[in-house]
């Protein structure tokens, strides 16, 4: 008899193999048109500077809206198995899961409070 692992571990291995020899083909065959755009650091648009220009403060907008997206995600996948599992739970489910979206919309208020939901 065969382990029931073996097919699991060919195609763990394929992915391996097909991963880094993309990555190898890509180092050999690929451009090398290196100029001062493409080394340096890339900050959402933003050109990354010391100081803001013209003395302003610095833009968070894009990092707000991030933060929202990741906060949500962490909500739907926290929420998901809780309301698969609402009624083994019970009261204690709940009140946990009140808490928890209860902190949830503290980020939320943050960002609207400062104004990253206005797309003006």
């Amino acid at each position: 008899m065969t382990n029931p692992f073996v097919p699991i571990l060919w195609m763990a291995g394929l992915a391996l193999v097909l991963a880094l020899g993309g990555l190898a083909l890509s180092a050999v065959l690929g451009p090398r048109r290196y100029n001062r755009v493409k080394v340096a650091n890339y900050e959402c648009g933003v050109e990354p500077t010391p100081r803001p220009p013209h003395g302003g403060r610095f833009p968070v907008r894009f990092y707000l809206v991030g933060m929202s997206f990741i906060i949500f995600d962490i909500e739907v996948v926290f929420m998901y198995p809780w309301a698969v599992s609402f009624r083994d739970l019970g009261m204690f489910g709940l009140v946990a899961m009140l808490t928890f979206v209860f902190l949830i919309t503290v980020p939320y208020l943050y960002e609207w409070r400062r104004g990253g939901l206005d797309w003006e």
